[in-house]
């Protein structure tokens, strides 16, 4: 949910954030064992958690969800929160390693699987060049996401494809930035996925991350996204995992 190149980056480890912290196997009893789900219903998906050295971490899950379009990895080092999304993966992944954590602290983890409906898909092309110093000085107010129309019309559930957001426009604002615009349709949802295939992957990846009713938001790609296919999704999180805990061991 990572992070930027612009600000509105959602990055590999971790949109929002990317606090990486460290941790440590060979310590017996620095393992905890795993904190009971906060829900009252028993979660679809079982989460494990295994200290795989003093510093990294390795989850591994089971349980499928056919419907959902991925799900978020998530930490936090109380065992209420607030968490942090490490980062958004495709359905298909059942492992994650979080690397490099910081010594002797706890670690609580949990998923959460999304759904929700997609725009049309828009293919981009960029100018061939880096990110600029004169880029670089730019504001990017052009990058700020914030809703058009305003309009408090007819909406959808967030759960019904009429949701779907439509008009999706890219619109090339230098080498390395894209502005995209759509309509929103959603009522209820979580937010908004940017979700970007560069050319010649097989899927798409979470490139970005916006509120609920947000229309407009600015990209700042990576030398891989020269040549990619964007889509928006409108999103909503579905029941999530139970929580597991660790304790990283002493530094190496």
């Amino acid at each position: 949910m990572s992070a930027v190149r612009g600000a509105y980056r959602a990055s590999a480890a971790a949109a929002v954030t990317a606090v990486i912290a460290v941790a440590s196997a060979a310590v017996a009893g620095c393992a905890g064992a795993p904190a009971e789900s906060p829900t009252a219903e028993k979660p679809r998906m079982t989460l494990t958690a295994t200290l795989d050295s003093p510093t990294d971490i390795t989850l591994r899950w089971n349980g499928r969800d056919p419907g959902a379009a991925g799900r978020t990895v998530e930490f936090a080092t109380e065992p209420g929160g607030p968490y942090t999304i490490l980062q958004f993966l495709p359905p298909g992944r059942a492992t994650f390693t979080h690397p490099d954590l910081m010594p002797k602290t706890p670690f609580y983890y949990r998923l959460r699987p999304f759904y929700g409906p997609t725009s049309a898909a828009v293919n981009v092309t960029l100018p061939a060049g880096d990110f600029s110093e004169q880029d670089q000085r730019n504001d990017h107010e052009w990058a700020e996401p914030r809703p058009l129309s305003g309009d408090s019309g007819p909406s959808h559930s967030v759960r019904t494809t009429a949701a779907a957001p439509t008009g999706l426009k890219a619109t090339v604002m230098h080498a390395n930035g894209i502005r995209l615009t759509w309509q929103d349709h959603a009522r209820g949802e979580e937010g908004y996925l940017i979700e970007l295939r560069p050319d010649g992957d097989p899927g798409f990846r979470v490139a970005a991350v916006a509120g609920p009713g947000i229309e407009s938001i600015g990209l700042i790609t990576l030398p891989d996204e020269k040549k990619s296919t964007v889509r928006v999704r409108a999103y909503y999180y579905g029941e999530q995992s139970n929580v597991v805990h660790r304790t990283t061991g002493p530094e190496a």
